[in-house]
């Protein structure tokens, strides 16, 4: 049997599994979605988003990309980011992480990857602005852990620094943006980040909401 035709049977199952709990399961998905949390993850197929959670379809807006990026100038991410703030009302936003992430290695190197090494550019900025840390770890796993975790940190403030967030800070008090971290491991995650409708950025960082911004 070709290897994507278990896939298709696997489906099947599931939605047997489904209808035998709840026979209108599907009719009430169909309906209309109303999630709490968007998640920004990691593209890592090691890492899904509703299995790890325990979540049910429904409960997560998902996005993803390598290694669980906030770039200004992504307009698919910050497309997905207006529509789960502005229109599902999201309460968290969630970013994601995981240890021995292959973005996150790979942009520890000086190996040419082709077009990916623009996306890989962030990270290694990430990685410049911490150097005089991450050049005092001498094991090579733990240093990459740490710029896991220092990653997540920064991609939760470029969440911040974005008008979208800001908005909905003002004007609703939400949402909260968290930074977890995947251990792949162990399976746990841990929360090592966040930043509330509270929190204090940068004042350059600060939009003047009455202006008409868009990112």
């Amino acid at each position: 049997m070709d290897s994507y035709k278990k896939l298709l049977l696997a489906n099947q199952a599931w939605v047997q599994d489904k209808l035998n709990v709840h026979p209108d399961y599907f009719t009430r998905q169909a309906s209309h979605q109303k999630p709490e949390f968007m998640w920004i993850g990691c593209s890592d197929s090691r890492v899904p988003a509703e299995d790890i959670t325990g979540a049910e379809p429904g409960e997560l807006f998902v996005h993803r990309n390598i290694a669980n990026m906030v770039i200004h100038t992504d307009l698919n991410m910050l497309s997905v980011l207006q529509y789960a703030v502005e229109v599902l009302k999201v309460r968290h936003v969630i970013i994601c992480g995981h240890y021995d992430c292959g973005g996150i290695k790979n942009a520890m190197t000086r190996k040419d990857f082709g077009l990916i090494n623009k996306w890989l550019r962030h990270i290694k900025d990430v990685y410049r602005m911490h150097r005089r840390e991450l050049d005092c770890i001498p094991d090579q796993q733990a240093r990459l852990d740490r710029l896991v975790e220092l990653n997540i940190a920064e991609q939760v403030t470029n969440l911040a620094q974005t008008s979208i967030v800001q908005k909905a800070w003002k004007a609703e008090q939400r949402p909260v943006i968290h930074g977890w971290i995947y251990d792949l491991r162990t399976g746990y995650i841990k929360e090592t980040a966040s930043l509330g409708p509270d929190s204090r950025l940068d004042d350059i960082y600060m939009f003047d909401l009455d202006d008409h911004n868009f990112g």
